[in-house]
C-alpha cells in the first residue's frame, strides 16, 4: 500500500473512530446515562460499531436512529474539541470506576505494560480545564468521570457524512460465555457522495443476498440439524459440478494427478503437522476402539503428505502435483457462521505439490497462470498480496526469509505489483493471496498459494537427488476457488443469481402455449437434451405470462415459447433473459448458440 493510501485510510479510521465516540455520547444525551453502560466499539474497514450494556427494561431499535442521528449531528455542528491525553492505569480506573467493561479493557492495557490513551471532548475551555484537573488531582485523590466538565472515553478526524445502519446482539469479547450486549453499526465517509454510494451498495447487496437467492433458485438451504453445513439441491449440484469439472480439465492440462485422502485421521498426524496447536479447538473428534482418538480433517494437506510418503521418490519424479476435491469440517462457533461465506463443512479445490528448491519459481508461476485461467470467465478484477511471517510461525526464520524472497521475486518477474500483507502468512509458510473484486466493488479473498519448508521436515519427507543422497522437498499448498461454498456465494451475489449461460443450472425452459402444443414442446426438449443443453419443460396448466414470470424469477437465460406458428414452421420463439426482444430460429441455430456459450467449459 502506498504512503498516500495509508494516510487516507488512517484518516478514514480516525473519522470513524470519532463517529463511534459521538454515537455513544449522543445516546447518553438522548436516553440518559443510566440506560447506557459503555463497553467498546472500534472503527472497521466499512464503518464502526458501538457495544453497550443496559437495564433489561431498556431497548433500542432502528426506529430510534433518526433521533440519535439528530443528536449526533448537533454535536458535530457544535465543532467540539477532541483531544488526546495519556494517563496512568490508576487514573483511568478511577475515571471508569463502576464500568466493568472499561475496567476489563484497562486491565488488558495494564498487562501489556502500556499507558492509557483517553479522549476528552467538549468546549475548548472545558477540555483545557479537565487536562489541568487530571494532572493536578490525579495523584492519590479519588475522583471520577463526573468530576470532569468534558466527555471522556477510551477512544479521534472531523466527521463529514455518517449513517447508522443496524442494531444487533453481540457477546462481550465475542465469547458466548460472556454477557450479551447491544451493538449498533454505523458508517462514516469523507463526503456525502461516498456515503450515498455505500448505502446504494448495501441496498443492492440486500437484493443479491446469496442466502435468499439460494433458496429462491433452489440451489441450497441451511438447517439447524446441521449448522453451517449446506444442503445442496439438484440445481446447486449442477452449479458445483460445472465449476469442478472445468477445474479438473485445467488441472489435467498442467499435469496434476487427482487423489483423495481419508476424511478422518489419527490426532497424532495433526500434532505432527503443527495443526493441533492452531486448530484443535475448531476440530471434531471421534473415539476409535481402544484408546485411539481420531479427528475429522479440518484441512487436506496431511492426507496428501501421507500419499507422497507412501513410497520412495526420486528427483526425476519431481515436481509431483496432487489435486483433490477435498471436504473438510471445522467446529465453528454458531455466531461466526454466515450462509455460504462462513460454513462448518466446505469442499476445496485443493492441490499440493512437492518439488526441489530449484523448481519453486517455475512451478509457482504456473499456478499463477492456472489462477488466471480459472478466474477469466468471471470478469473479476483481482490483486495479489504477499502475506508474510506471522507472530505464531513455526520453523526457522532463515527458511521463512528465503521463502518470502522467492515469492517476492516471482511477483516481480511476473510484473505483479508487490503488495504486502504483514504477518498474514500461514503458520508454516508465506503465501500469495488473491483478493477478487465483485460487481459491487466488494473484495473477497479467494486463491491462496502457500510455500512450505516446514511440514516436509516435520514428516521426514525425502527424495533421492542426482547425487544419490537423500534431500527434503519443498511443499506448496494451493487453492484457486478456495471453498466452493464461499465461491458460489460470491458468484450468486456477483451475478445477482443471473448466471452466465455456460454456468446457469438451467439454460433454457420450453413453454408450450396450450395443451395442443405439448407434444412438440416435449420433442424440442428431448432434442435439446441430447446435445447437452440443460433444459426443462414447463407443461403446467398455467397461462403463458405466468410461466414466463416464473422463468424470469428463476433467472433462466432463455425462454422457448412454442405455439401454433412454431409447431407448423418447426421453429422456436426464443425470449432472452437480458433482452426484451424475441427471436424466431431453428432448433439447430439455438443449439449452436448454446454451444458457443459453453466454449468456456473447454
Amino acid at each position: 500500500m502506498s504512503s498516500d493510501k495509508k494516510i487516507e485510510q488512517n484518516e478514514i479510521y480516525k473519522m470513524r473512530h470519532t463517529a463511534e465516540h459521538v454515537l455513544h455520547t449522543a445516546m447518553e444525551n438522548v436516553f440518559g446515562k443510566k440506560n447506557i453502560v459503555r463497553a467498546m466499539g472500534p472503527a472497521t474497514e466499512t464503518g464502526f460499531y458501538f457495544d453497550f450494556d443496559s437495564p433489561k427494561s431498556f431497548k433500542v431499535s432502528e426506529n430510534d436512529f433518526p433521533k440519535i442521528e439528530k443528536e449526533m449531528q448537533k454535536m458535530i455542528d457544535a465543532d467540539l474539541l477532541m483531544e488526546q491525553v495519556i494517563v496512568s492505569v490508576p487514573v483511568a480506573k478511577s475515571l471508569f470506576a463502576g464500568n466493568e467493561y472499561k475496567l476489563d479493557w484497562i486491565d488488558g492495557i495494564e498487562k501489556a505494560g502500556e499507558e492509557v490513551s483517553l479522549y476528552l471532548t467538549g468546549k475548548k475551555a472545558d477540555v483545557e480545564a479537565d487536562k489541568k484537573f487530571l494532572s493536578d488531582k490525579a495523584k492519590g485523590k479519588k475522583f471520577g468521570a463526573d468530576d470532569l466538565k468534558s466527555d471522556v472515553d477510551l477512544c479521534r478526524g472531523q466527521i463529514k457524512a455518517f449513517k447508522l445502519l443496524s442494531v444487533a446482539g453481540a457477546y462481550w469479547h465475542g465469547d458466548e460465555n460472556e454477557k450479551m450486549l447491544t451493538r449498533i453499526y454505523g458508517t462514516a465517509f469523507k463526503s456525502s457522495k461516498e456515503l450515498r454510494q455505500y448505502l446504494f451498495q448495501i441496498e443492492e447487496a440486500k437484493k443479491r443476498d446469496h442466502k435468499k437467492l439460494g433458496e429462491k433458485l433452489d440451489l441450497f438451504f441451511l438447517s439447524s440439524v446441521a449448522p453451517g453445513m449446506p444442503f445442496w439441491q439438484a440445481k446447486g449440484m449442477v452449479l458445483r459440478n460445472i465449476l469442478f469439472e472445468r477445474w479438473k480439465k485445467i488441472q489435467e492440462k498442467y499435469g496434476y494427478k487427482e487423489v483423495m485422502g481419508p476424511n478422518m485421521l489419527s490426532v497424532d498426524v495433526f500434532k505432527q503437522s503443527g495443526h493441533w496447536d492452531h486448530y484443535k479447538d475448531d476440530m471434531f473428534f471421534a473415539q476409535g476402539k481402544g484408546d485411539r482418538e481420531f479427528a475429522i480433517r479440518p484441512m487436506d494437506c496431511p492426507g496428501e503428505i501421507m500419499i507422497y510418503k507412501h513410497k520412495p521418490r526420486s528427483y526425476k519424479d519431481l515436481p509431483i502435483k496432487y489435486s483433490e476435491i477435498g471436504t473438510v469440517t471445522r467446529n465453528e462457533k454458531s455466531g461466526e457462521l454466515n450462509g455460504l461465506f462462513r460454513v462448518s463443512q466446505m469442499t476445496q479445490d485443493d492441490a499440493h505439490f512437492f518439488m526441489m528448491e530449484s523448481q519453486i519459481k517455475e512451478t509457482i508461476k504456473e499456478v499463477v497462470q492456472i489462477a488466471e485461467e480459472i478466474y477469466a470467465p468471471f470478469d473479476f478484477e483481482y490483486k495479489v498480496y504477499l502475506s508474510t511471517r506471522p507472530d505464531d510461525f513455526l520453523g526457522d526464520v532463515k527458511s521463512w526469509d528465503n521463502a518470502e524472497k522467492i515469492l517476492k521475486e516471482v511477483m516481480e518477474e511476473l510484473k505483479l505489483p508487490v503488495l504486502i500483507k504483514e504477518k498474514d502468512g500461514a503458520f508454516y509458510g508465506p503465501k500469495l493471496d488473491y483478493e477478487v473484486k465483485d460487481s459491487l466493488g466488494r473484495t473477497w479473498q479467494c486463491a491462496t498459494i502457500q510455500l512450505d519448508f516446514f511440514m516436509p521436515k516435520k514428516f521426514d519427507l525425502e527424495y533421492t537427488g542426482k547425487d544419490g543422497q537423500k534431500h527434503c522437498p519443498v511443499m506448496c499448498h494451493r487453492a484457486i476457488m478456495g471453498s466452493i461454498e464461499r465461491f458460489i456465494g460470491i458468484l450468486i451475489e456477483h451475478y445477482a443469481g443471473a448466471f452466465p449461460v455456460w454456468l446457469a443450472p438451467v439454460q433454457a425452459v420450453v413453454l408450450p402455449i396450450a395443451d395442443r402444443h405439448a407434444d412438440y414442446a416435449k420433442k424440442v426438449t428431448q432434442e435439446l437434451k441430447k446435445t447437452g443443453v440443460r433444459v426443462e419443460l414447463d407443461s403446467r396448466n398455467e397461462t403463458l405470462n405466468s410461466k414466463i414470470r416464473e422463468a424470469q424469477g428463476q433467472k433462466i437465460p432463455y425462454m422457448i415459447v412454442v405455439g401454433d406458428r412454431e409447431q407448423e414452421s418447426k421453429q422456436l420463439n426464443v425470449r432472452f433473459r437480458d433482452k426484451k426482444q424475441q427471436e424466431s430460429m431453428k432448433v439447430e441455430k439455438f443449439i449452436a448458440e448454446i454451444e458457443k456459450e459453453n466454449e468456456v467449459l473447454g
